[in-house]
């Protein structure tokens, strides 16, 4: 059987090169998206790819969606943050179809963390008996132009609660390489790929480098825990999803986001990206 993949979150970090190396195996994908409107314009020049409406709160949009696949790849959305609630519908169905196979981006030392959602979805996963592969990458770099952005550009500053603590950053581009190298070999069915960046960093060293490749100063202001929550929430973000934040840099702090693995660089072929490499690639994000 040929594979025909449902990726959910197809515009995104992961899933944007996820779909781009799908489509250059030519492999058939349907983009599962929230704002399909948005998403076709993203995949127009894209030949496999095709775009259906999807939502993890609308249990009306998995049929459409599911229609053909064989297998799943999907990213938490950082706003869901009750498993039970937000993501149990969408793989009970994933089991009553029958999926040859769930790819899950988790999260690195997921297992000694059972508060984080990510723990409890790799566990519904379990109990459901889907068969799975749990992607479980450290922190993004590309959480840099994203969550943390908006204090880079105005302020050249890191404002991030990490403490004096290392991150084995890994870019989402090769992230979403993994995904697809392993929804295309079965070899990595049942498999739970612990991948971080080439080495750990901390904050300080970070904006160090940034300082070097963007001609420009940013400092890490190190934030307490208290601190970032109270002006996360200042600025509108869901109270869900700044708890997220919190608990993840709580274990970060703790020196849970530390560990080096070559397991990257073993599924990928090469060694993954630097984060020189990616500060560079994404200069015009910071400015």
């Amino acid at each position: 059987m040929t594979d025909k993949i449902l990726v959910i979150g197809g515009t995104g970090n992961i899933g944007y090169p996820l779909i781009k190396y799908l489509n250059q195996k030519d492999i058939s994908v349907i983009a599962g998206s929230h704002s399909p409107n948005k998403a076709a314009k993203k995949f127009q020049s894209f030949d496999n790819v095709t775009v259906k409406g999807f939502d993890f709160l609308d249990s009306t949009t998995f049929e459409s969606a599911f229609n053909g696949i064989n297998k799943i790849f999907f990213v938490r959305p950082p706003q869901l943050a009750n498993p039970q609630k937000d993501m149990f519908p969408f793989l009970k169905y994933a089991q009553q179809q029958k999926i040859d196979q769930i790819v899950f981006i988790s999260l690195l030392g997921v297992e000694k963390n059972p508060m984080t959602p990510h723990h409890q979805i790799e566990q519904m996963i379990l109990d459901l008996n889907l068969p799975y592969t749990f992607i479980r990458p450290s922190f993004f770099m590309q959480n840099l132009d994203t969550t943390h952005q908006l204090d880079i550009q105005k302020n050249h500053d890191l404002f991030i609660p990490a403490g004096n603590s290392r991150t084995s950053f890994i870019d989402t581009r090769d992230i979403g390489e993994i995904a697809g190298i392993a929804l295309l070999n079965d070899k990595y069915f049942y498999q739970k790929l612990n991948i971080t960046g080439p080495m750990a960093l901390s904050y300080h060293e970070i904006a160090q480098i940034m300082t070097q490749v963007l001609g420009t100063t940013i400092t890490y202001s190190k934030p307490s825990l208290w601190k970032f929550r109270k002006i996360m929430l200042k600025r509108g973000m869901k109270k869900d999803f700044v708890n997220v934040m919190v608990m993840l840099y709580l274990i970060t702090q703790l020196g849970n986001a530390k560990e080096v693995t070559d397991t990257a660089e073993k599924v990928l072929g090469h060694k993954p990206r630097t984060i020189q490499n990616y500060i560079q690639d994404y200069e015009n994000y910071f400015k």
